[in-house]
């Protein structure tokens, strides 16, 4: 950190120089948590900052006021280099109340900046957090921590005093009067946030009015307040030309859907029941009906994943999507398109569980389900995006391989994903790759289970069209002629089909990249959302002169061709994954390799530094 010219506020305040940091905005669910982080999020953007986010939300609707359980949050790292993660350790926390600062603080560096909204900590508050006295008091926080207590509440209240609304009102400004006074810590532009209330505001101009005074009036705080010494600047990341926007995971799978609908020509039909962390993408497709997209809200997941079959029966691209526990009651229905050989795309984004679980929280624990979790040999390609961004090009790949390969895809987001943004360039659609579905049309020589040669995918046939009549269900095919089969024969030739159809994708999976050197001492190899701490562990690693590489895997059934040969060019295998260890057995098993796994189901990301103290331990560092 180094200290940049010129002083700032008469030569009373400096401005220094940073790289990153990172920071959370902690308060209770009603506190306005998310939306406070979120324009945060956005000012850094156009700042010109790479970042990353982490919303964390309790489960509970409305859980009191006050309440450890009730405290939601919104973290970000922002940077002038590459940022991978949210962040394992908080350089600012900022506590609207007692709870919230009883959750939180621990995750706090030594000597990291604690603002406190010092209001809320009165003798109530204080015993629902558990707290016999006000923390705010001890010595020991100001001695560990760079605090800042401010009545957040009370000058919000002040700055809008004249205006027409009720005290209740005005209090629920005070997120603003606090994102004002980070965004003047952290030298962030109001402008964005400014133009978003106008907006989100438009039907009620003094609401408008109050939310931009308690803004601006954080920000004057913060330029003016004597407490206040210093202030941060952040250049602007070095990023690929391009129109960016901030993208969350579930509006990328959304979008990505879009894109596919639109160059294949084809309608798609979205069946969802609404479920955590899913239901935000139903919500999104559903503004898009101008794209051919129609949507079905439906009354179970039973009735969401027969719909969309149902669709792709009908020449449709159909798709479905829930979380762990939805996609458990799908199971049947996925099996049925497994052995019906239609293109069926399923999205699930998962969560804490068992059963319901954390509904909130983010977990990686769905994999085995995934690939095995139906009655049966009943295989189905699964892929899984590292990022939010990537949620758009794996939505968009889940559709082409469906229509190509005639078969089920699952797609394994998380809610980490879900949730999370990151700046997103926006691609140009002609350098998509096509998606070219073709439906029979041709009389002759028609059979319903006549196969490609090269991807042993079934005819697409459009109900009515002349002379290809054909049945369809759950019962057991003939091979060619889809006449219904008891033969046992024919049962364990089609079986032994549908799973060689499954394993022809892999010749369409590019070559693996390597982040490292292609051979050595440590290979991590990980899937999904813990691409960007692993990434950031690796780096630190290959920075201190470790023989460390990682690769991610997009593609989980079938694998890599290569990823066998990779594997053992080094001498340890290292996989984290935010559950008890599901790809490290498959790894095991399928190659025969002495992986070793890194677990941890808490509901949260993975940390950089754990996995990098994992490394550290495998090449006997501790």
């Amino acid at each position: 950190m180094s200290e940049s010219a010129p002083p700032v506020a008469g030569g009373l305040k400096t401005r220094r120089d940073i790289e990153r940091a990172v920071v959370r905005f902690a308060g209770d669910s009603g506190d306005g948590m998310q939306i406070t982080g979120e324009q945060f999020t956005i000012e850094s953007a156009v700042a010109g900052s790479d970042l990353a986010t982490l919303p964390n939300f309790p489960a509970e609707i409305r859980a009191p006021v006050g309440t450890l359980f009730g405290v939601s949050s919104f973290q970000l790292q922002f940077g002038s280099q590459r940022v991978y993660t949210p962040g394992d350790r908080l350089d600012m926390l900022v506590a609207m109340n007692p709870a919230a600062l009883k959750v939180h603080l621990s995750d706090l560096k030594p000597g990291g900046l604690l603002l406190v909204n010092t209001e809320a900590f009165e003798p109530g508050n204080l015993k629902k957090a558990g707290y016999p006295s006000d923390p705010l008091d001890e010595p020991a926080l100001a001695e560990r921590y760079r605090l800042h207590k401010v009545d957040m509440t009370g000058l919000t209240m002040r700055a809008l005093a004249d205006l027409p609304l009720s005290a209740k009102d005005k209090e629920r400004c005070k997120n603003f009067f606090a994102l004002g006074l980070v965004s003047w810590i952290y030298t962030r532009p109001l402008e964005p946030t400014l133009e978003s209330i106008q907006k989100k505001f438009a039907k009620s101009q003094v609401i408008a009015d109050a939310n931009t005074r308690a803004l601006k009036a954080g920000h004057a705080f913060g330029e003016t307040a004597e407490i206040f010494t210093e202030s941060y600047a952040i250049e602007p990341a070095e990023m690929a030309p391009g129109l960016y926007r901030a993208m969350t995971g579930n509006r990328a799978l959304a979008w990505g859907l879009l894109a596919a609908a639109q160059r294949s020509n084809v309608p798609l039909v979205y069946g969802a029941y609404p479920i955590t962390p899913a239901s935000s993408i139903l919500e999104e497709l559903a503004m898009h009906k101008r794209f051919r997209i129609r949507t079905i809200q439906a009354e179970d997941e039973i009735a969401a994943v027969t719909a969309a079959i149902g669709a792709s029966f009908g020449g449709a691209i159909g798709v479905t999507g829930s979380s762990g526990p939805g996609i458990a009651l799908k199971g049947e229905g996925i099996g049925l398109a497994v052995t019906a050989e239609l293109p069926l795309v399923i999205f699930d984004i998962q969560r804490g569980g068992p059963s319901t679980g954390l509904p909130t929280k983010t977990e990686q624990a769905d994999l085995m389900q995934a690939m095995y979790g139906r009655n049966s040999e009943s295989p189905v390609v699964v892929i899984a995006p590292a990022t939010p961004g990537d949620c758009f090009y794996i939505a968009y790949e889940a559709v082409r391989i469906a229509a190509k390969y005639m078969v089920p895809v699952m797609v394994l987001s998380d809610g980490f994903l879900a949730n999370g943004s990151e700046p997103w360039l926006i691609p140009d659609a002609a350098t998509l790759p096509p998606i070219e579905l073709h439906f029979r049309t041709e009389k002759e020589g028609f059979f319903p289970y006549l196969r490609d040669p090269a991807t042993l995918a079934r005819p697409w046939v459009r109900p009515g069209t002349p002379g290809l009549e054909h049945r369809i269900g759950g019962l057991e095919k003939q091979d060619v002629t889809g006449n219904i089969s008891y033969e046992p024969e024919n049962h364990d030739h089609m079986v032994r089909t549908r799973a060689e159809k499954v394993r022809r994708v892999a010749q369409e999976i590019p070559p693996t990249t390597i982040n490292g050197p292609v051979a050595g001492e440590v290979l991590v190899v990980g899937w999904g959302s813990t691409y960007g701490s692993i990434t950031a562990a690796v780096e630190r690693a290959q920075a201190d002169g470790k023989s460390v590489a990682s690769i991610h895997l997009r593609h989980l059934n079938p694998l890599p061709p290569d990823l066998g040969h990779i594997l053992r060019e080094y001498r340890r295998v290292l996989v984290p994954e935010i559950n008890s260890g599901q790809l490290v057995r498959v790894l095991r098993a399928e190659y025969l390799v002495d992986a070793v796994g890194f677990n941890r189901v808490r509901g949260l990301p993975l940390a950089s530094d754990d996995i990098h103290d994992a490394i550290s331990q495998l090449l006997g560092d501790h």
